[in-house]
């Protein structure tokens, strides 16, 4: 199966605000995804823009990579945070509630049940063209919901 490589993006005007999330397939930007949200954060939007993206291609086989500027997304799977969240009760170290569970929970489940996924930071706002693609899309979406 060959390997798909999905960007992913979300962006808020303020923190909280509008916010829109977004992904795309590398290395044409075909298919993509966006949406947003009035009132919301920019964690919130990189967690939706993964699990949007993960849902829209969860039913075709092969693996997938998330490439995402987000280390709160990244570093969850791939310092595996998810596990001692689990092991805790969804606390994090410091026995605190887990921030966007109810994001977080689909998302970890959607990862565990595939066994595919992996993840990828990149630097954001570096003129990588597809890493720029979703964050304008992302961007774009905020203007739809304001």
């Amino acid at each position: 199966m060959e390997l798909r490589v999905v960007y992913t993006d979300g962006a808020c005007s303020g923190n909280p605000g509008p916010g829109g999330w977004a992904w795309a397939i590398a290395p044409r930007g075909e298919p993509q995804g966006s949406g947003g949200e009035p009132s919301t954060t920019n964690q919130r939007m990189e967690l939706l823009a993964v699990l949007n993206a993960l849902r829209e291609l969860g039913a075709q086989p092969g693996p997938i990579e998330v490439v995402s500027d987000s280390q709160y997304v990244v570093k969850c799977f791939n310092e595996v945070w998810w596990e001692g969240w689990l092991r805790r009760g969804w606390r994090n170290s410091q026995r605190q509630p887990i921030a966007n569970r109810d994001l977080w929970e689909p998302l970890i489940a959607l990862v565990r049940e595939r066994g595919d996924v992996t993840f990828r930071w990149v630097r954001g706002h570096t003129g990588e063209p597809m890493n720029e693609l979703v964050d304008a899309l992302a961007v774009a979406a905020i203007q739809r919901v304001r």
